[in-house]
């Protein structure tokens, strides 16, 4: 997995008391007691902004913040990264940091189309742990705001999903728009191709559960049959090109 190394320019370093996300997001008891089992400290690390990045703001995305949380456990609760997405009206980059190692998350966010004031955010998307200190890489080449928030989603999804579908048996092959420079394909459109390949691989680890309970032969050649099917399908969804048509999943 990548790790960047943000541009010094763009350093924020403003710890952010947990009182601030509970009073913007609307945390109640049961969120706030997450807070505190889970999470150590926030601090808002980096303005991705024109000044600081010298990009060109879009009509979206005029600027990315970089948010470092320390958490005390493994496993962040997702209410944990929702509530500060909820709280924060710009798209969010997350380092989540778990002793000595660290990871990224972000879900794609996007204002509303029927209330530009208020954002709509997807499902979120890790990167796998990996020890502090190792190479950092440059951020991604981009033209303006939101490209370069598309370009430091994207390997987000794909690593995500290449292990979810390798782990039913399956090759996860992304579509690369770089190379048909013709076909631009958006972010949303690879996120709903990623929903669909989550859900068949959900369906296909339900299948294989059910083969491993079964006793019976008969039964088992029907579950098998039923199992290659949906491998089948699986491995469709990973090669076809996304389009909005998969938004039906």
């Amino acid at each position: 997995m990548t790790l960047y190394e943000w541009p010094r320019a763009a350093a924020f370093g403003r710890v952010i008391p947990k009182n601030k996300i509970y009073e913007h997001a609307g945390a109640n008891t049961a969120l706030k007691a997450i807070f505190v089992r889970e999470v150590d400290q926030i601090v808002w690390s980096y303005k991705l902004a024109p000044e600081t990045v010298n990009l060109a703001a879009s009509k979206h995305v005029t600027e990315i913040q970089i948010f470092r949380i320390t958490a005390r456990t493994e496993k962040l609760d997702q209410g944990v990264l929702g509530a500060i997405d909820k709280a924060i009206s710009f798209p969010l980059i997350f380092e989540v940091v778990n002793g000595r190692r660290i990871r990224l998350a972000a879900a794609y966010k996007r204002p509303s189309e029927a209330d530009s004031s208020r954002w709509v955010v997807g499902e979120y998307f890790h990167g796998d742990w990996v020890q502090e200190g190792e190479q950092l890489a440059a951020i991604p080449i981009a033209l303006d705001m939101h490209m370069l928030y598309e370009r430091l989603l994207e390997p987000l999804v794909a690593g995500e999903m290449a292990q979810l579908v390798a782990s039913v048996g399956g090759t996860f092959k992304p579509f690369d728009s770089c190379t048909n420079p013709e076909k631009k394909v958006s972010l949303e459109d690879r996120i709903a191709q990623a929903m669909a390949i989550k859900k068949q691989a959900h369906h296909v680890e339900g299948i294989r559960s059910r083969l491993a309970r079964e006793k019976q032969f008969n039964k088992r050649v029907a579950i098998n049959a039923e199992l290659r099917l949906a491998r089948q399908e699986l491995q469709h969804l990973t090669a076809e090109q996304p389009t909005a048509a998969i938004m039906k999943y």
